[in-house]
């Protein structure tokens, strides 16, 4: 690459906890403040925008091609083209960098990417026996057919399919992502206490990060009336303890499972996006860019251990491109479990696990605390999956600036089996 993806600038939702505060919006109305805020706040004309891109994984609906729907609610021109771009947990870093290919191959100048997600509006879905019942009394040509049809209904018709639990369920390994982080605790030896603890950790460093998080949170008024006004994020609680975290019941594995709602990530409601360029177009339309993306990787593994994919990911990018574990002054790793992202230090730090695993030699390094999810991460903020990968890139640029450093890390693991590494960079 010639030259780096200028990330000029960005704003996100709160992020609510799914039935909550934002419920009332669809993930297409959560994406179209942010969108409007950016050309607000950057002054660029939206006959400038080439392209919007966004990342969303529970696809609702009414909205088929969710990004063109925002682009359009929030005044970008009918000429704009839209795209929608969907790789589970990694959706809003897929928006990023498939916006920087569409820069490098010259098909577009200047876009906004991000994602959305409304967790609190996945549908409740009929089984095959009630599509068949509705089927038949549609075609249905008669008053004593339709009677026939109506005849044959039982109540078992109506047992949904929760479509939230089918989303979070791998059809390939058979495993929930829960249970997919039971795997990792098993075989990292990772304690119940570890983990807990963990997250409470995230917790605190959310609640003390609260005003600087307010410098990427954009104020979002309720629907339906919009006269109440959302402006923090609302899953962080400041008063955790560790004895309310240790009277939770294991989730996913009843019986032997260490993994519960408290040290996993919650169910959340929001949306983020971003003004991208390259380096050299912000610099000729005089802006000075938030930060830059260098490089980027994505990797696969088990899908039932996909929990790793962070390893796996910034393996990649460090051979790829020459960088090491220990060139970042932050990583930000989500937070889709405790368990996961413990699994991930000690994978970083284990020899025989880059042996056996990465096909390397050395082991990737210590991450360590003082670097790692710094204002706390996705068990104290939450995960609105289609959206997390964009609030990571903005969250870790905003903390380089304020810290005066330079290089981060920004990755995550991807339902289904794979890793995102983004190297970022801010002067």
């Amino acid at each position: 690459m010639t030259e780096r993806l200028a990330i000029v600038d960005g704003i996100r939702t709160p992020f609510c906890k799914a039935g909550g505060a934002l419920r009332s919006m669809q993930a297409d109305d959560l994406g179209v403040g942010p969108v409007r805020e950016l050309l607000a706040r950057t002054q660029i004309a939206a006959t400038d925008i080439d392209e919007v891109i966004f990342g969303n994984v529970c696809q609702p609906a009414h909205a088929a091609n969710i990004a063109r729907i925002i682009a359009l609610k929030a005044g970008l021109p009918q000429s704009c083209i839209a795209a929608t771009v969907h790789r589970n947990c990694a959706s809003g870093m897929e928006s990023i960098t498939s916006a920087w290919e569409r820069i490098l191959s010259g098909h577009a100048d200047i876009i906004i990417a991000g994602g959305t997600e409304s967790m609190s509006n996945v549908p409740l879905l009929y089984g095959p026996e009630m599509t068949a019942f509705f089927t038949r009394l549609m075609k249905a040509k008669n008053i004593f057919q339709r009677l026939s049809v109506l005849a044959s209904f039982r109540p078992r018709h109506l047992k949904p399919i929760i479509g939230l639990q089918l989303g979070l369920t791998d059809p390939v390994c058979g495993l929930n992502m829960g249970q997919t982080a039971e795997n990792l605790s098993r075989d990292f030896a990772i304690t119940r206490a570890e983990q807990d603890a963990f997250a409470l950790l995230s917790h605190q460093r959310a609640a003390a990060a609260a005003e600087r998080l307010s410098e990427e949170i954009l104020p979002t008024p309720l629907a339906p009336h919009y006269k109440t006004v959302c402006t923090a994020d609302d899953n962080v609680r400041a008063e955790q303890t560790l004895e309310a975290l240790q009277k939770l019941r294991p989730y996913f594995d009843r019986t032997n499972g260490t993994v519960t709602v408290g040290n996993a990530c919650p169910v959340t409601d929001g949306a983020a996006a971003l003004l991208l360029m390259s380096e050299s177009t912000a610099r000729e339309r005089g802006y000075t860019p938030l930060g830059y993306l260098r490089h980027w990787t994505y990797a696969a593994l088990d899908p039932s251990r996909m929990g790793l994919g962070p390893v796996f990911a910034a393996a990649k990018l460090f051979k790829t491109y020459g960088s090491s574990l220990q060139d970042y002054q932050l990583i930000e790793i989500n937070e889709a479990f405790a368990a996961q992202v413990l699994a991930c230090e000690r994978a970083c730090a284990s020899q025989a696990f880059a042996q056996n695993h990465l096909g390397q030699e050395e082991a990737l390094g210590e991450i360590g605390r003082d670097r790692l999810n710094v204002n706390g991460g996705a068990i104290a903020l939450g995960h609105p999956v289609g959206t997390t990968g964009t609030r990571l890139v903005l969250t870790i640029l905003h903390e380089l600036r304020r810290r005066g450093a330079q290089r981060g890390l920004a990755t995550l693991c991807i339902g289904g089996g794979q890793g995102a590494a983004l190297d970022l960079e801010v002067e």
